[in-house]
């Protein structure tokens, strides 16, 4: 039985692997349409989500099956219910991919107001994020969280100096151009949700291989 429980197991974190390239390819894809001003990209994000949705029911389904075929206890527990949380956590980060396509659609056809420069260094970071935030889940590595969690400092810089530019040398100096500031201060804001949600994997991840809670406690990182 412990065969299979391994093998069953396996299976799960492939899923969890693959939903996890589909929201990051939603995330680039959200933001490659804002660059490109590519409508049907951004559509392609939006209508793509309902496949991730699916997604996050079969393996919420496989790991409450899982706790109820094996009643499984210590560290085996603490992987299933790690997946569960990871699960839901990738799949608010594909609603927030859409959450940028949708803001996206609201400003395709008007003139853009700056050069993107900082929102796609943020959605790297993002996107790197979410890689990191997997793969330490996948090869119980704590060191790759806890980069992870360093990481959000340098996404919380991108988020302020995005805001602050839209502000201070565009809204505040040109009232006209709030609209199109605002679409953009929300998607950088979107973008920062993101990286929370990783942070949040991280923690859980940390959590299942060592049961130390390091939420709340950032001196515990290291």
């Amino acid at each position: 039985m412990q065969r299979y429980f391994e093998n069953e197991l396996k299976d799960l974190s492939q899923d969890i692997l693959r939903m996890g390239i589909l929201t990051e390819e939603a995330i680039f894809k959200s933001v490659e349409a804002l660059k490109n001003r590519d409508k049907g990209l951004a559509q392609n994000v939006i209508d793509n989500d309902t496949i991730i949705d699916n997604m996050e029911l079969c393996i919420d389904e496989k790991c409450v099956d899982f706790i109820a075929r094996y009643q499984p206890m210590a560290k085996d527990l603490r992987v299933i219910t790690t997946g569960m949380k990871i699960n839901n956590e990738l799949e608010r980060i594909a609603d927030i991919a859409v959450d940028i396509a949708q803001r996206t659609l609201e400003i395709v056809d008007k003139p853009i107001l700056k050069p993107l420069i900082d929102i796609p260094k943020l959605t790297i970071v993002a996107q790197e994020m979410v890689k990191m935030s997997i793969d330490s889940f996948i090869k119980n590595d704590i060191e790759m969280a806890k980069n992870v969690l360093r990481a959000d400092n340098e996404a919380d810089r991108l988020r302020n100096l995005i805001q602050k530019e839209l502000i201070e040398d565009y809204m505040s100096k040109d009232a006209s151009t709030a609209p199109r500031a605002v679409q953009l201060l929300l998607i950088a804001r979107f973008l920062e949700r993101i990286c929370d949600h990783t942070t949040n994997i991280a923690e859980d991840v940390i959590y299942m291989v060592q049961a130390e809670v390091v939420k709340h406690h950032p001196e515990r990182i290291g």
